[in-house]
């Protein structure tokens, strides 16, 4: 006999009886309100009513009618529950791009530098090529710098999201909140171009990534030749991270 059995009296066959008793008395309750399914009951709310007896004194005096009113009543030609499916649009992500490009890569090891331009648009850039980097090879991944995408222009939300080890991520440009989040052995440069620099831009003090960078982290590196938003590095647990400067809660909860 297991440790754990040896703590309770019960059998599992009073488990399974508690719950074709509860199923049966669902089954009652379902058939009075005139439904034979979960899913017809989802989203009617006309038979919900607010327990009095439970309110506190300061929520007495809340009018939760507006929560209770049904979603037909207020637009009969919506539903009420999920009926469709929403598109995500991978088929058209930028990865597939680099997917395509990084395939000898993935497949042979061999170095690759892949060229493109980015927008902020193109959101959780890197995160399907490193879906591929940690399906062939785990979390060892690749070889540093096995794939370098060497991009210019403006890196969307959630740009690098746990980008694996291997891959290398450079930015001639900026890049928009929660770049680099959970990071997970990939190396990531966000910097403004020469150009930039020229006509007069100072990196130390302006800011070229947005907030919540590197959320998350667990490892790899990350460059940004400027200032991060606000709450950069939150529980980062060992990612190495250098930045010219960070707006408030930096470093919250941070482990390493």
């Amino acid at each position: 006999m297991k440790s754990s059995e040896k703590k309770f009296s019960g059998q599992p066959e009073h488990v399974m009886n508690y719950f074709f008793l509860m199923a049966e008395e669902i089954r009652e309750i379902m058939a009075k309100l005139g439904y034979r399914t979960m899913a017809d009951m989802i989203g009617q709310t006309q038979h919900l009513e607010v327990n009095k007896k439970g309110l506190h004194y300061k929520s007495r005096g809340l009018d939760l009618t507006p929560l209770l009113t049904p979603a037909s009543e207020l637009n009969p030609g919506a539903n009420i529950r999920h009926m469709q499916y929403q598109y995500h649009g991978l088929d058209k992500a930028k990865d597939n791009v680099f997917i395509e490009k990084a395939k000898d890569a993935l497949e042979n090891r061999t170095p690759v530098v892949i060229e493109e331009d980015i927008n902020n648009l193109n959101r959780t850039s890197g995160t399907m090529l490193s879906y591929e980097v940690s399906t062939r090879y785990g979390a060892e991944g690749l070889p540093d710098d096995t794939i370098h995408l060497k991009l210019k222009g403006h890196g969307g939300q959630s740009m690098a999201f746990t980008l694996a080890k291997g891959i290398t991520m450079t930015v001639e440009g900026d890049a928009n909140d929660y770049t680099a989040k959970g990071l997970s052995g990939g190396k990531v440069a966000v910097y403004p171009s020469q150009e930039v620099i020229d006509d007069g831009f100072v990196p130390e003090d302006n800011v070229v990534v947005g907030n919540v960078c590197l959320y998350g982290a667990s490892a790899g590196k990350a460059f940004f030749r400027g200032k991060a938003g606000e709450r950069f590095c939150v529980r980062n647990s060992g990612a190495l991270a250098v930045v010219e400067g960070t707006g408030d809660h930096c470093c919250e909860y941070m482990t390493r």
